[in-house]
């Protein structure tokens, strides 16, 4: 296909594993840092990525990259895609500054969302949107070196379960570009909310042993993770989530707990899976404590009892919950 100009806002792990991915298949790729940034980033990014997009899984080895940066953006500057990748407490700030900024450009949302679609990411406006979500993942290390993963598949679905639109389709044909495979949706909104909850019991137990990365090594909080995690199913089907509908994303929830913490234990000693986990060492950083906090206001809000997150989120320092809630 033709190069399509695209910029990715910010520089995380999801924007610098997709950003290189969508480079290398040719296409004009630039990141929107805060002023200043760019400097400090330097001239070059070193990866240690798993590629799984050929199915071999080998590391690629020591990758050095130079991203190009922007800390300007107005409406002429004539990007057809910006992906949107940040944490879902980012997103309303994350609109606002780009929706009059964007031109016509199409916006991918990429990542988790706890509200309504449309209302996290309003005032963007909706005829320009697209919804995805990451199969990539990992974290920067003391040194900036990014270990990550970045597997073959990725995940789109329109929002209104009809056909996909002509954004929504070009926006596949670029992903599909650099050798990734779409997985549809039908329902992307039930699907976005169930891995929402999916990753709450995960941050959640993650509380009582200090991070992810800790829990490859205590197997059982993988049990604990799951069990908060099931019992926010009410709170999907009371926003309306048909739960039959997500039976592939809410599959381990219904089995058996101890089944279920065994094979995720299990996995564990995948190198992908470990990767994953091992980036994410602090269970206090601002995006996992918003996850926590947000489903149990949700829960709080619908009357729904949720004594296992209750008991996790009272682990969170007042300090913390003041500093990431503003």
């Amino acid at each position: 296909m033709a190069a399509v100009k695209v910029l990715m806002f910010g520089r995380g792990v999801i924007a610098s594993i997709y950003g290189w991915a969508l480079e290398q298949a040719g296409h004009e790729v630039e990141f929107l840092v805060r002023p200043g940034r760019a400097a400090a980033y330097g001239d070059s990014v070193e990866m240690e990525l798993v590629d799984r997009r050929r199915g071999s899984g080998n590391t690629q080895g020591t990758i050095t990259w130079s991203p190009r940066y922007r800390e300007e953006l107005v409406p002429d500057d004539g990007f057809d895609v910006v992906v949107l990748s940040v944490g879902h407490h980012a997103l309303g700030g994350a609109a606002d500054f780009l929706a009059p900024r964007i031109g016509n450009a199409t916006v991918l949302v990429f990542g988790n969302v706890w509200e309504e679609p449309l209302d996290a990411v309003a005032p963007l406006p909706a005829k320009q949107l697209v919804w995805g979500f990451p199969q990539a993942g990992g974290g920067f290390d003391a040194v900036g070196v990014l270990h990550g993963m970045l597997m073959r598949r990725v995940v789109f679905g329109p929002l209104d379960r009809g056909r996909p639109s002509d954004r929504e389709r070009a926006v596949r044909d670029l992903f599909a570009s650099a050798g990734l495979t779409v997985g549809e949706q039908q329902d992307i909104r039930g699907w976005l909310l169930a891995h929402f909850v999916a990753d709450v019991g995960m941050h959640a137990a993650a509380l009582r042993v200090g991070s992810l990365s800790a829990m490859i090594e205590k197997p059982r909080s993988f049990r604990e993770a799951f069990l908060i995690s099931r019992e926010l199913l009410p709170v999907l089907r009371r926003r309306g989530v048909d739960l039959r509908g997500q039976r592939a994303a809410l599959t381990l929830l219904r089995r058996p707990s101890w089944l279920m913490a065994a094979g995720v234990a299990l996995a564990t000693s995948l190198p992908l899976l470990r990767v994953s986990l091992a980036a994410h060492t602090d269970a206090l950083a601002a995006e996992p404590v918003r996850v926590v906090l947000d489903a149990l206001a949700e829960a709080r809000r619908l009357g729904v009892p949720v004594p296992r997150l209750e008991r996790a989120a009272a682990l969170i320092p007042s300090g913390v919950r003041e500093a990431v809630t503003g």
